[in-house]
C-alpha cells in the first residue's frame, strides 16, 4: 500500500477473517430490476425487487428459516420468502456467479407494517386466490360497469366514427397579463411535433411572453354535491383528446360534442359508495396546484369518480378472498392513474407528448392533468396483476402480515432467524400521507402518532426519528436469533440522516460486520429529482454485538479520493458515477463505525471541482 493510502473495504477493516460465500452479496453493487409481475402488480414508494431480497434470504437462511420485516411496506420480503421455493433461473443463475452456498426452498415470513395501505397489499398478495378465479371475476366486473357505463368514454373520430377516449388532457386557463385575455395553458405553452411544453406563457392573443411562474391561475367557485358545499378551485377545461376507433388511434382537439358530454356527466348522481373523506395534509401540501383539493373526491374527475366507485361497489358482490383480490386490482390502478395527478410530459425527440403515471412519492397535480380511460387501463392491469397470483399460489411457505407498529412486537425471543427491513428513510417519505388516496375507499387509515418518520407536520424531528428507530430495531434484535443476521437497505442524501440511522442500530445493540450498495436500476421520484440523490441504495449486515470504532482517516477528501482512485480503477463504469462514488463513501464510514461527516450535495460539489480542474489542465496542457 503506497503511503497515505487508506483501506477501503466494504467489511470492518479490522476483521481478517476469509471472505464468507455470503459476503459476495455486499462486495458488489447487486443489481435489483424493477421488472415482472411481482413487482408490477401495485405500485408502492421505494419498494425492492422481491427478487434481489429472495438472493439475501436464501444466502442467509436454510429452507423452513422465518424472515422477519419490521417495515414490511407492500410486502416484497415475504414474496421473496415464497419465490426461494421455486426460483427463476435468472435467479439462480445470479446465485451460481455470486458463489453462493444456496439451498433453494420454502422460507416463513412474519411481517409488520404501521401502514394499512401496506398491510393490505402486502396480505393479499403473499396470499392470493386462484389466479383463474380471479381473472374471471374481473372480467365480469369489467363488462358489467361498461355496460351500465360505457357511453361515458364515448367520442366520435375525425372521420366522423364512432370512437372511444384513450384519455383526455385537461388544463389550466389563466390570464394575460398584457391584454388580459384568458389562455388555456395548452394554448399557451404546450407544441406537438416536436412536442414540449414551455416554462414561458405566450399569449396567443397578443403574443406576450411571461415567465409561467409569475403567473397566477384563474379559479372558480363552484358547487361541490358530495358535501353539498361551495368550494374555490383552479378553472380547467378539457382541452385535447386521444382516442381510438378499432385499432386506429387518433387526436384531436376537444369540440363540442365532447363537452356536451361532460356537461352530461355532471348531472349524473355521484354513487354512495364515495368517501367523504376529508384529507388530513401534512408535508406534502401545497397551496398553489392543491387549491381547493379538501377531500378525497376533489382527486377525480367527476367521469373517473363514478366509474371508480361503481366498479368498487361491483366487488361487493364477492366472497371474502376475491373480493380483496378485485380491491387490490382496483386499488393498484387508483392513485397511479385514476386521479388528476396523471399527466403528460415532453420527452425530447418525441413527436407528441407522453402521458406517464402519477409522480410517485408526491401528491402533485399539474396543470395539464390527465383523465385516463379507467376500463380499458383496468383491463390491461388484470394481465399482470393475474401473472402474479399464479407466480405466488399453492406456495409451501407461510406469511404473516400484521398491520402494526415495529416498536413493540408480539414474537418470542430468539424466535426470528433473519432479518431483511428496508426503513423509513427519515423525511424522503411520508407514507401515510401518499396513503390516504387509497386507504380511504378502504375505509383503514395509518396510524400516523406511530409511523417512524422526520415530519414538520407531525413535529416529528430526526431527534424522534432516531428515538423511533432504535426501538423497532431494538425489537427485532431481541427476536433475531444469537447468530442470525439482520440485512438492513437505506437512502438519504444527507448525513444527519445516516448518523441517525447509526445511532438508532447501535443503541440496539447491532453492529456493521460489512456493507454493500443495492443498485436500483430505475430510482423513485425523490431519488432522481432531489439534490444530491444517492444512486444505489448502501447495504449493512448487521449482527448482534457491540460496535467498535475503528480508526479512520480525519480528512474527509483523502477518503473521498481513494475511493475515486479505485472506482476508475473499476470495471463496471458506474463506480465512477458521483452517485455510486458516494454511496461508497457512506459504506466506508457505517462499515468502520464512524459518523458520516458529509452531505451528498457538498460531496457531488468536491466532485465537481475535480472535474472543472481536470478540464482546466486539459486546456492549459
Amino acid at each position: 500500500m503506497a503511503k497515505g493510502e487508506i483501506n477501503v473495504p466494504h467489511r470492518k477493516q479490522n476483521d481478517l477473517r476469509p471472505m464468507e460465500g455470503v459476503e459476495a452479496l455486499y462486495a458488489k453493487a447487486l443489481p435489483a430490476k424493477r421488472t415482472g409481475a411481482l413487482y408490477g402488480s401495485f405500485p408502492y414508494p421505494t419498494k425492492i425487487s422481491p427478487e434481489a431480497i429472495a438472493l439475501y434470504i436464501a444466502a442467509h437462511t436454510k429452507p423452513g428459516d422465518t424472515v422477519f420485516d419490521g417495515f414490511a411496506g407492500s410486502g416484497t420480503t415475504g414474496l421473496a420468502a415464497l419465490i426461494c421455493e421455486n426460483p427463476s433461473r435468472e435467479l439462480r443463475g445470479e446465485a451460481e456467479r455470486l458463489g453462493l452456498d444456496v439451498e433453494w426452498g420454502p422460507r416463513n415470513a412474519i411481517l409488520y407494517e404501521i401502514g394499512a395501505l401496506g398491510a393490505f397489499v402486502g396480505k393479499t398478495l403473499t396470499s392470493p386466490p386462484d389466479p383463474k378465479a380471479f381473472r374471471k371475476a374481473a372480467e365480469e366486473v369489467l363488462k358489467h360497469v361498461e355496460r351500465e357505463q360505457g357511453w361515458m368514454y364515448e367520442a366520435i373520430d375525425p372521420d366522423g366514427n364512432a370512437g372511444t377516449i384513450r384519455y383526455l388532457i385537461w388544463s389550466d386557463e389563466l390570464h394575460c397579463p398584457a391584454c388580459g385575455d384568458k389562455a388555456s395553458l395548452w394554448d399557451a405553452c404546450v407544441s406537438r411535433e416536436p412536442a414540449l411544453i414551455s416554462s414561458v406563457f405566450t399569449c396567443p392573443s397578443c403574443g406576450d411572453e411571461t415567465p409561467l411562474s409569475e403567473l397566477d391561475r384563474i379559479t372558480e367557485k363552484v358547487r361541490d354535491d358530495v358535501l353539498g358545499t361551495r368550494r374555490e378551485l383552479r378553472k380547467r377545461q378539457p382541452i385535447w383528446l386521444y382516442g381510438s376507433t378499432g385499432k386506429k388511434r387518433w387526436a384531436r382537439r376537444v369540440n363540442r360534442n365532447d363537452q356536451k358530454l361532460v356537461k352530461r356527466i355532471e348531472r349524473e348522481v355521484v354513487p354512495a359508495s364515495v368517501p367523504r373523506a376529508e384529507i388530513p395534509w401534512g408535508d406534502l401540501y401545497r397551496r398553489g396546484y392543491h387549491q381547493g383539493v379538501t377531500h378525497l373526491h376533489h382527486f377525480y374527475t367527476r367521469r373517473n369518480l363514478i366509474l371508480f366507485a361503481k366498479l368498487w361497489e361491483r366487488t361487493a358482490r364477492y366472497g371474502c378472498e376475491i373480493r380483496d383480490a378485485l380491491r387490490f386490482w382496483l386499488l393498484s390502478y387508483n392513485a397511479s392513474h385514476a386521479t388528476i395527478m396523471t399527466r403528460v410530459v415532453a420527452k425530447s425527440g418525441q413527436k407528441d407528448l407522453v402521458v406517464t403515471s402519477a409522480q410517485p412519492g408526491v401528491l402533485y397535480v399539474s396543470g395539464l392533468p390527465v383523465e385516463k380511460n379507467l376500463l380499458s387501463g383496468l383491463r390491461r392491469k388484470v394481465v399482470t396483476i393475474g401473472n402474479a397470483f399464479a407466480t405466488i399460489h399453492g406456495a409451501k411457505g407461510r406469511v404473516t402480515v400484521k398491520q402494526e407498529s415495529s416498536c413493540q412486537l408480539d414474537l418470542a425471543d430468539k424466535s426470528i432467524d433473519y432479518v431483511f427491513t428496508d426503513p423509513p428513510f427519515g423525511g424522503n417519505i411520508p407514507y401515510a400521507e401518499i396513503s390516504f388516496i387509497n386507504e380511504a375507499w378502504l375505509d383503514n387509515y395509518t396510524n400516523r402518532n406511530e409511523e417512524i418518520i422526520v415530519s414538520p407536520s407531525q413535529k416529528k424531528s430526526v431527534r424522534d426519528y432516531q428515538k423511533l428507530l432504535a426501538m423497532a430495531l431494538s425489537e427485532s434484535r431481541r427476536i433475531l436469533k444469537d447468530e442470525g443476521k439482520m440485512t438492513l437497505v437505506f437512502h438519504s442524501a444527507t448525513a444527519e440522516i445516516w448518523n441517525a440511522l447509526q445511532n438508532a442500530y447501535q443503541e440496539a445493540g447491532l453492529s456493521v460486520e460489512c456493507a454493500g450498495v443495492l443498485d436500483k436500476t430505475q430510482g423513485s421520484f425523490k431519488q432522481v429529482t432531489t439534490a444530491g440523490a444517492v444512486r444505489g441504495d448502501p447495504v449493512l449486515l448487521l449482527g448482534k454485538q457491540t460496535a467498535r470504532k475503528n480508526r479512520v482517516v480525519e480528512d474527509v477528501w483523502h477518503v473521498a479520493e481513494q475511493i475515486r482512485m479505485r472506482a476508475v480503477a473499476a470495471p463496471d463504469p458506474v463506480e465512477q458515477t458521483v452517485q455510486r462514488l458516494y454511496s461508497r463513501l457512506i459504506t466506508f464510514y457505517l462499515a468502520n463505525n464512524q459518523p458520516v461527516p458529509v452531505d451528498a450535495d457538498a460531496f457531488y460539489d468536491w466532485h465537481a471541482g475535480l472535474s472543472i480542474e481536470g478540464a482546466f489542465d486539459g486546456v492549459q496542457g
